[in-house]
């Protein structure tokens, strides 16, 4: 049983009225509230489609983030991580969450300061965990979670964030155990040696960020060139409306913690 990609559980928070509030690197519009609705409810209903247990926490409206839940905690197997965001306006959301995790796990630790780190730069493979630093990640949040994984026996390696990318995952995500989706100029810093690599069509560079969720891989919608080749590798596409996320520059793998922890 893959510890990085089967799971039993999601949990997702419900987009907030103040969503158009939300943090953007680039402002390409404020989102349409309903529609992001609607992606975010085939989104949930596509984790569910996979027989796993998904809880779906009610909208935060004083953290217009807050929909972006990965960045607010890490879930392995063994307990949970609450993070300490790189934007101090999302520290809330991280707090906010820790109830949620304690209602799954028994034992769950926090990242203290000074450093900063975020979910959406951290992917978990079935051997180690890459973290790669960016504008809201920094080396010593990185040392502050190897410290809190050391005694669960996971590996933590830190790699760069390409400039210009606001999380590693924007431009990765896991496939399988021995596979990547990345894009080319990811891939070029060389932190994929080792693993199988499929690469974005070229212009389709945010379908990097999507996620292996049980039997799926749940791929945002607009990158056909990419669906068709992940397609033809043999994966169980689901393509979902990204519109409204990709305006806060949010994917697939920002809604949800995705998680199976000790019985």
């Amino acid at each position: 049983m893959s510890r990085s990609f089967s799971f039993t559980h999601a949990i997702c928070r419900a987009p907030s009225p103040s969503i158009v509030d939300g943090l953007r690197a680039v402002d390409t519009g404020a989102p349409d509230l309903d529609l992001f609705r609607a992606h975010h409810a085939a989104y949930v209903d596509a984790l569910r489609d996979t027989g796993a247990n998904v809880t779906v926490l009610p909208a935060l409206d004083a953290f217009p983030d807050s929909v972006f839940v990965e960045d607010a905690a890490l879930c392995l197997t063994e307990g949970a991580i609450v993070m300490r965001p790189g934007a101090p306006s999302r520290r809330g959301e991280a707090a906010a969450m820790r109830p949620t995790l304690e209602t799954f796990y028994d034992d769950v630790r926090e990242i203290d300061g000074p450093g900063f780190i975020e979910g959406g730069d951290i992917l978990v493979t079935e051997s180690e965990i890459l973290v790669g630093t960016s504008a809201r990640t920094d080396a010593a949040g990185v040392d502050a979670l190897r410290a809190l994984v050391a005694d669960w026996d996971y590996r933590v390696r830190e790699v760069q964030t390409p400039p210009d990318v606001l999380h590693f995952k924007t431009d990765c995500s896991l496939l399988d155990a021995d596979t990547i989706l990345c894009t080319r100029r990811l891939a070029a810093s060389g932190c994929f040696d080792g693993y199988r690599q499929i690469h974005t069509a070229d212009g389709e560079e945010a379908a990097a960020n999507a996620i292996r969720f049980n039997q799926h891989v749940l791929l945002p919608k607009g990158f056909p060139r990419t669906a068709e080749t992940l397609g033809k590798a043999g994966y169980d596409i689901r393509q979902i409306g990204n519109s409204e996320a990709a305006k806060l520059d949010g994917g697939m793998s920002c809604l949800s913690l995705r998680f199976r922890p000790a019985p």
